[in-house]
Formats: C-alpha cells, sequence, structure tokens
C-alpha cells in the first residue's frame, strides 16, 4: 500500500497528471475544430508541460534545482531532464510555425517562474496577473498549437474556442487558489485573497455560466458541443460547491486537474454517438 502511496504521489509530483490534462484538452480540440491527431505534437505538448511545471514548481532558484539532496526529489528531477529530451525529439518533427509558437509560450512561462523586473521576482509576483499568465500559455499549448499545426484557418468560431478556454482555465485554477490561500506570498494578490474564498467560489460559479454561453455564440455549434460543454461545467459546479474540500491535498491536484481528462475521456465516446 505504501508503495503504491509513493506511485501515485510521484505521478502528481512529477506532473504527469498535469501533462495528461493538458494533451487531454488538446484531443478536445481537435475534436471539436475536426482536424487530425498529430502524434508529434501530442508527445512535445506531454513532456514540454512536465519540464515546464517541474520547473516552476521546483526550480524557481537555479541553484535549488541543480543541486538537489533528497533522492524524491533528484528522481523528479531525473524525470524532468528525460522529459526534456523527448520533448526535443518530438519538436524536430513539427513545423516553423510551431517553433515560433514554441518560443512565445516558452518565455512566457519562463518569465513566470525567472525574475526579470526590479521590484517583481518574476510575473507570478506581479499582484493579481499570475492566474491570467498560466490561462494564456494553456491556451496557446491546447488550442494555438493545434490550429497551427492543422493549417486551420481563424474563424469566429476559433475565436469563441480560444475565449472559451481561457475562462475554463480560469475555472480550473480557483480551487488552487483557494486551497493555498493560507500559504501564498500577500503579494501574489490571488482573488481569494483580494474577494475571500466565498466570494472566489461565486465567481467561479459565474465564470461557469459565461463558459456555458458562450458555446452559443458560434456560427456552427452542433448537439454533442453542447452535450459535451454541459458534461465539463457539472463537475466544475460540484467543485465550487464542495465547501469543505478545498484544503484536502488531493482534491485540487488530481480531482480538479482530472476534470479535463474526464471530459477528453467523455468527448471521444459522445463523438462515436453524433
Amino acid at each position: 500500500m505504501r508503495t503504491l502511496r509513493t506511485i501515485f504521489d510521484f505521478y502528481l509530483d512529477a506532473s504527469i497528471h498535469t501533462a495528461l490534462a493538458v494533451v487531454s484538452l488538446v484531443l478536445v480540440t481537435v475534436l471539436l475544430l475536426n482536424i487530425p491527431v498529430d502524434f508529434s505534437l501530442i508527445g512535445f505538448i506531454f513532456c514540454s508541460t512536465i519540464v515546464c511545471y517541474n520547473f516552476v514548481k521546483y526550480g524557481v532558484e537555479a541553484k535549488k534545482y541543480l543541486i538537489v539532496s533528497n533522492v524524491y526529489h533528484k528522481n523528479i528531477q531525473i524525470f524532468s531532464f528525460l522529459a526534456f529530451v523527448f520533448a526535443l525529439y518530438f519538436l524536430v518533427d513539427l513545423t516553423k510555425e510551431i517553433w515560433l509558437a514554441v518560443v512565445g509560450l516558452g518565455l512566457l512561462s519562463t518569465l513566470y517562474a525567472v525574475p526579470f523586473l526590479p521590484k517583481a521576482k518574476n510575473l507570478r509576483s506581479l499582484g493579481g496577473f499570475k492566474i491570467y499568465v498560466v490561462a494564456i500559455v494553456w491556451v496557446g499549448f491546447t488550442v494555438l498549437l493545434p490550429v497551427l499545426e492543422s493549417k486551420t484557418p481563424i474563424t469566429w468560431d476559433l475565436w469563441v474556442l480560444f475565449s472559451q478556454r481561457f475562462v475554463l482555465v480560469l475555472i480550473l485554477i480557483l480551487p488552487f487558489e483557494i486551497r493555498d490561500l493560507q500559504w501564498d506570498d500577500k503579494r501574489l494578490k490571488t482573488l481569494p485573497q483580494v474577494i475571500g474564498s466565498q466570494k472566489t467560489r461565486v465567481m467561479g460559479l459565474l465564470l461557469i455560466v459565461l463558459f456555458i454561453l458562450l458555446t452559443f455564440l458560434k456560427d456552427e455549434l452542433s448537439v454533442r458541443e453542447i452535450i459535451a460543454r454541459f458534461f465539463v461545467a457539472i463537475p466544475l459546479t460540484v467543485v465550487f460547491l464542495l465547501k469543505n474540500k478545498m484544503e484536502d491535498s488531493y482534491f485540487a491536484s488530481f480531482w480538479v486537474e482530472g476534470i479535463p481528462i474526464l471530459w477528453a475521456s467523455f468527448f471521444l465516446l459522445i463523438n462515436e454517438l453524433y
């Protein structure tokens, strides 16, 4: 039992679960736009997500990241290095447009963790700015990259998808903001710090309504899309109604972050039916 717990903790701490969530959102994008799956792109996004998230979590200070005495963190470091090697391998097969987009998103991700302003440690430390940076990067990886790789033309419906994905990521971030309220630096000015956890829950519910309503702005709308949007909205709503679960160490990191995986699985199912 202890071995299983250790494996499960490594699965979460090494950002494998996060990477699967990001890839799941890529799969949803592919299904929504009816574009082919590029396995090199999927592989790159999966591996680069692991590298990016582990660097943000453990490598804010380069010395701290390179010189690791803890065996557990050393294993995560080695795993991250292997993921980086595979990310480069998959990147070679992708187009130059993807490379340029990756450079931009990578720079934004790096500035999120690495200091660049004299009075602010990094983008994360700029008051209230953190969730928007994360949302932009997730939208870039889960919508922009598949669109560029498939050379899909930019239409009104695609802009709706960009907006809707941005809102969805904001919703997914809020439970983490509530969970980390007691540990986050006050200078971060997260939403729960500014308006309180209860009002943040209300904000999350309002964003879920916005997420649903954006669906009906599309020029072309299918039954499966409506069903899929409502399916992901239901567990999200439950998350914000469960008042005593946010502090659970596994609630946000596994259950909330697992919602995109559940959504993609459901979307694959209804895609066979409609």
